[in-house]
């Protein structure tokens, strides 16, 4: 027999503790199906780099030079460390932006404006960025690694390994560098896949070929992965290359971020700054989209095995 909560259409709530593990669940799924996509965005952001690195013309030529040079599992590389980011960055983000959004709440439960919701998307991407920044570093070298000359590579096992290696070998800090660019990406991207998705929501509704499931929700993810990549990308790419850089006899290769974007328009030219743009957001719109409907597919299943919830009402 269906619970009282079905009669007014309101399921009932969720634990906090589940909801968070989750979205970190969901944010693991995800990426098992992105990766690849993650992989040859960060190779075309470093593309353009000296040092006898392998360089790329085009997305289809980064995936095809991969498959060609590192087999199909090659693809793959950095998966371990995609899957911590995500068990670190997006389990945070979702239970800060949780706490937050609940303490902004009014005394009745009204919820917050909706400019107050994009400052605390900012602030959780924000904190969750520092929080996913060591995997993040770990990401972004293991997915470099493969364009490097033999000799060059650092050739970690896996994340962990990484984060071993790093620490070892340039201290504890180093876990932490492009920190900066790291927290201003994720507020970045908060802000405007925030404003955009539900600006693009509600432009979808308004007209009479869309409803509110998931096409509509696939269709307006894509939008607002448009409008994210194109905002972001430029600190992506330096965050990108400072976490990838060097240290060349106690000199690091950038002294900031914008050295980085100086230096990279300097000598590749300005629009450079959007280089791997269509895997950026051919990974960003899905894994937005897959994220969410394996968060729903696990908030249903939960309410039906554990609080005797049904949809079908």
């Amino acid at each position: 027999m269906a619970s009282n909560s079905n009669s007014n259409h309101q399921p009932p709530p969720i634990p906090n503790g589940i909801k968070f593990f989750f979205g970190g669940s969901a944010g693991c799924l995800a990426t098992l199906f992105v990766q690849p996509l993650d992989l040859v965005k960060n190779r075309m952001q470093l593309s353009g780099e000296g040092g006898g690195a392998r360089q790329y013309k085009t997305s289809g030529h980064a995936l095809v030079s991969i498959l060609r040079n590192e087999g199909i599992f090659g693809i793959y590389t950095g998966l371990s460390a995609g899957l911590l980011r995500q068990a670190t960055y997006t389990t945070t983000r979702l239970g800060v932006y949780t706490m937050l959004f609940d303490m902004a709440k009014g005394e009745d439960g009204t919820p917050p404006r909706f400019i107050t919701k994009a400052l605390l998307g900012m602030a959780s991407g924000g904190i969750a960025a520092m929080v996913g920044t060591p995997a993040e570093i770990s990401l972004i070298r293991m997915t470099a690694d493969g364009r490097l000359p033999p000799e060059q590579r650092r050739a970690y096992k896996n994340v962990f390994d990484a984060l071993y290696r790093i620490i070892k070998e340039e201290g504890i800090l180093t876990c932490w560098r492009g920190a900066t660019p790291t927290v201003a990406r994720a507020m970045v991207v908060n802000a405007a896949q925030l404003a955009s998705y539900s600006q693009a929501k509600q432009m979808l509704l308004s007209t009479s070929y869309f409803r509110d499931n998931i096409m509509c929700h696939f269709v307006a993810s894509m939008i607002s992965g448009l409008v994210t990549t194109a905002a972001s990308m430029p600190v992506d790419i330096a965050k990108t290359r400072i976490q990838n850089m060097k240290t060349i006899n106690g000199v690091p290769e950038y002294r900031g971020a914008f050295d980085v974007l100086g230096k990279t328009i300097r000598a590749e030219g300005f629009f450079s700054l959007w280089k791997g743009f269509t895997p950026y957001y051919m990974r960003l719109g899905p894994h937005t989209v897959l994220t969410f409907i394996f968060l729903e597919q696990m908030n249903a299943f939960y309410r039906r095995r554990f609080l005797n919830w049904s949809d079908d009402v």
